[in-house]
């Protein structure tokens, strides 16, 4: 094998790349990328045995062939190049080295046989439809924090995606939870996507996926099957196992009843929280809000640091409520707000709470009281 390939889009493919492999893992290719050249295009296959990537990159290929090497020790390297660089990868197969150079600068490294490198088996796909990226982004985007990482739980360990009905009829959602706070997503269903099969999406393919959506205007082909899901732009392409488990009936949890409405700026809600929780203990970041005749007081008490209190100008006409959160999760789902102005719809204060972005109802967040 022996190209010429831009550093910019080297790096970017390797990086990408990178990030999939384990550092620690008992399998040694499995810290590898497996680099295949063939015809005016490269690609970079790397893969954890759970996620796999292929990014195909434009490149001067003088002599077609494949080799694997380190993806952290490449990714370094390259990135440690200068702008604009030109960079030759070739291998040796009788020294059993892959030659770096850039400019005045050289590589020799060490490779592992391409044909111990593991290729995800490719699955039947029962459900094919392409989605706007903006729309899987903010899909994912609200609804991940809720992510639970607690591993005896593991079906909760990522986000189930779905078909469901929305306000506006079918719906793609979303749904996380740690079972201290949720978050519901919807977004327009696709056509073609109708009989898609509900699966979970894993924690780390999440992030992953993230790097796809980046582009507005990209539009993503999404493949889906009981066991596996693929994403797929033009360039770059990441296959998936899914979450073998049942998610549990969210609906359940997700207050209908709860009349108590409060409106407020939703950033400058955060902002308050923020200030009054700096005195609150790590442990609980217990935070009070004490509501009545369009005024809600934040208030923290820890007996070790301290007390802090702010007031705030909002919309509410109910009857005089108390109630306490973690601050860290209101501050969470007060970060997913788009809009100026977030809803709290609430009931008693040891209900779950809700949590809109204004009257939009695609999005709804449901939040766990504690007591203070």
């Amino acid at each position: 094998m022996k190209i010429s390939i831009e550093r910019g889009p080297l790096s970017r493919a390797i990086g990408q790349a990178q990030s999939v492999v384990e550092r620690r893992n008992t399998i040694p290719i499995l810290a590898n990328v497996l680099i295949e050249a063939e015809g005016d295009a490269v690609s970079f296959r790397a893969t954890d045995l759970d996620i796999e990537v292929v990014d195909r990159v434009p490149a001067q290929v003088d002599q077609p062939g494949a080799v694997t090497v380190s993806a952290v020790l490449l990714h370094e390297i390259v990135r440690k190049l200068p702008e604009g660089a030109l960079v030759q990868l070739s291998d040796d197969p009788t020294s059993g080295r892959l030659n770096v150079r850039a400019g005045r600068s050289s590589f020799q490294l060490a490779t592992l046989p391409k044909e111990d490198f593991p290729v995800m088996a490719s699955a039947e796909y029962g459900s094919n439809f392409t989605a706007p990226a903006r729309d899987l982004r903010r899909l994912f985007d609200k609804s991940k924090f809720a992510i639970s990482t607690e591993e005896t739980r593991y079906y909760l360990n990522g986000v189930y995606l779905h078909v469901a009905t929305g306000e506006d009829g079918p719906a793609l959602r979303c749904v996380a939870t740690d079972g201290h706070r949720l978050a519901r997503v919807d977004a327009p269903l696709p056509e073609g996507a109708a009989d898609m099969p509900g699966v979970i999406v894993p924690r780390k393919t999440v992030g992953e996926l993230r790097k796809l959506l980046e582009d507005d205007e990209a539009e993503i082909a999404v493949s889906v099957s009981e066991t596996k899901l693929r994403f797929a732009t033009a360039e770059i392409t990441l296959t998936s196992k899914v979450i073998d488990g049942t998610f549990p009936d969210y609906s359940r949890v997700i207050p209908t009843a709860n009349t108590r409405r409060l409106e407020v700026d939703a950033a400058e809600f955060a902002r308050a929280v923020d200030r009054v929780a700096t005195v609150s203990s790590e442990r609980s970041r217990a935070v009070k809000l004490v509501l009545e005749d369009d005024r809600l007081v934040l208030s923290v008490t820890a007996p070790d640091s301290g007390t802090a209190e702010e007031e705030l100008a909002v919309a509410y006409a109910d009857e005089r409520l108390e109630i306490g959160f973690n601050a860290k999760y209101l501050l969470e789902i007060a970060g997913q707000v788009d809009r100026e102005n977030a809803v709290f719809l609430f009931n008693a204060p040891g209900d779950p709470t809700l949590m809109r972005e204004g009257g939009d109802p695609s999005a709804i967040y449901v939040v766990m009281p504690m007591r203070v």
